[in-house]
């Protein structure tokens, strides 16, 4: 790439960010602004800003390097983000998440759990779980825009690295959630805009759209041998049912980050930022379109790259990028598309990175200062020089620089699975029970979130073998990479943390009979439903 052109381009790009962080600085003068943008937001930026947070590099290039190894079976979970992650998240979860929020002032997740149950106990542990667990995603987000950086710029990796979060850290300090939302929004229009011409780029590179798939659908016979074994079945159908590949691909990437997406905490506070049920509904359409070009342009593109690296260099796509699928796109960009369209794609992850980083920061920083200090009654420190929710935006974007650091390689997809799985297991019975159900109880949702986290983590840690190995506290304990035997090795922790949290939940919550004893009673909520 062309220094000399790319670098004006992003200092206008930056421009531009700083204009619209500097806006919403503006706009934002009580905390209410701060934390949930004073509840008025447009619905277009509203669902801009959702998709530009939900999809992230981790979708474009992480899952988008794994479609090309799994195959168009992980559109799937494209049909998951979009009925689950768009329609229910807004249309179903959203209009109560709004309501209730509003009634009961609460301005982040935790807090939001925290007063329906009445339970200070409920909002430290779940500001903890988010401070602790969330660094692991915001890092991969930010691996993925660094090294893409690294290689466009031509600059260190640890530069690259230290630009993003500088960014991230001055807009999210100085405008809080209005700032983010604005930068969201216009860096989901290049996002949208980017990810449409490579699909159609794609297609045309393949012969087209019939004629793409039936190449890729010719290449069964040539699925690699190791491949084959764990249940590869070609990359136009999905793998042998209960294979290594099938239950890695359904229990991790399509249940995992499919079912998990309604309780990630910075997606469900964008809820509560809207004014009305009208805007959430309004937003589902600008949502479900987005979520469409993004996350289903990648798991398309992922898998044709197999054809055109075929016809052009007689390798697939992850043996062209030496076996680590995070470099399938950024190798794909690089041979495929036109030198323009590469100066628009690094504009396009830098908005991915900036905005995903932004919105986890921000659900940090207000899950350390507002759920975890102000509830346990810290309110200033440093002498009250500084607030307790910008001090979390410091100690959030140290945490996941570091983490950055320490991660391994094509580690983006697994670890986007592990943060959205234990949100499932951990948070989806409590905020499901706070929503629906009035016999919920605060004791069923303290035990459902401690024994939900507590499995997933357990399962990450020595149970399945792709996560259990890379952290090594299994071999450091026991000797062993993982403790139990396939299938276990293959079975995403959700598919039975989830279910156990539930049952947990259910029945605690009856055995106390204690719907009376939340401190939002049975009258306040039949007032908001």
């Amino acid at each position: 790439m062309n220094v000399s052109i790319l670098v004006p381009l992003v200092l206008v790009y930056i421009g531009i960010m700083s204009w619209l962080a500097y806006y919403g600085y503006k706009k934002t003068v009580t905390k209410e602004d701060f934390l949930v943008g004073g509840r008025n937001t447009n619905p277009i930026i509203m669902a801009l800003s959702y998709g530009a947070t939900f999809i992230s590099t981790s979708a474009m290039v992480g899952f988008g390097g794994v479609a090309s190894v799994y195959g168009m079976g992980l559109l799937w979970l494209a049909f998951l983000n979009i009925v689950l992650g768009i329609f229910v998240a807004f249309a179903v979860f959203g209009k109560r998440i709004r309501k209730m929020s509003s009634k009961m002032n609460a301005t982040t997740f935790p807090t939001f759990l925290g007063k329906h149950y009445d339970s200070k106990f409920i909002t430290v542990f779940s500001g903890i779980m988010i401070f602790i667990f969330m660094p692991a995603y915001t890092s991969i987000v930010l691996i993925g825009g660094g090294r893409f950086l690294q290689e466009s710029l031509a600059i260190n990796f640890n530069v690259a690295l230290l630009i993003l979060a500088f960014i991230v850290a001055v807009y999210v300090i100085s405008g809080g959630i209005k700032a983010v939302m604005y930068t969201d929004a216009f860096g989901a229009v290049i996002m949208l805009i980017g990810m449409s011409i490579f699909l159609f780029v794609t297609y045309h590179a393949v012969g087209g759209l019939f004629e793409g798939h039936q190449a890729l659908q010719a290449m069964k016979s040539m699925v690699p041998e190791d491949l084959a074994a764990d249940g590869h079945n070609g990359w136009m159908s999905m793998p042998d049912m209960g294979s290594p590949m099938w239950w890695t691909l359904v229990s991790t990437m399509i249940l995992g980050v499919g079912i998990g997406v309604l309780a990630q905490p910075q997606l469900a506070m964008r809820s509560m930022t809207v004014s009305s049920n009208k805007s959430l509904y309004r937003s589902v359409i600008v949502g479900g379109i987005f979520i469409f070009f993004m996350a289903g342009a990648a798991y398309i593109i992922g898998p044709l790259s197999n054809v055109y690296f075929m016809e052009t260099n007689g390798q697939l796509a992850i043996q062209a990028a030496e076996g680590n699928t995070d470099l399938v796109i950024p190798r794909l960009i690089s041979e495929l598309m036109p030198e323009w369209f590469v100066y628009l794609f690094t504009l396009t992850l830098i908005s991915a990175t900036l905005s995903t980083v932004s919105s986890l920061i921000h659900v940090q920083s207000s899950a350390f200062g507002e759920d975890i200090l102000r509830t346990i009654g810290v309110k200033k420190v440093f002498s009250g020089k500084i607030s307790t929710n910008r001090l979390g935006v410091i100690v959030g974007m140290v945490l996941a620089v570091v983490l950055a650091y320490a991660l391994p390689g094509g580690i983006i997809a697994q670890a986007t699975a592990f943060w959205f799985g234990i949100c499932a297991a951990g948070f989806l019975p409590a905020l499901t029970g706070a929503l629906f159900w009035k016999g919920s109880s605060k004791q069923g949702a303290s035990a459902s979130m401690i024994v939900g986290f507590s499995i997933s983590v357990f399962g990450f840690l020595f149970l399945k073998s792709s996560q259990s190995t890379a952290f090594g506290v299994s071999q450091a304990l026991f000797g062993r990479d993982f403790l139990l035997p396939y299938p276990w090795t293959h079975i995403d922790p959700l598919v039975y943390a989830l279910p156990l949290s539930t049952i947990v939940f259910v029945g605690v919550s009856v055995m106390t009979k204690s719907k009376e004893k939340t401190g939002w009673n049975k009258e306040k909520i039949d007032a908001v439903q």
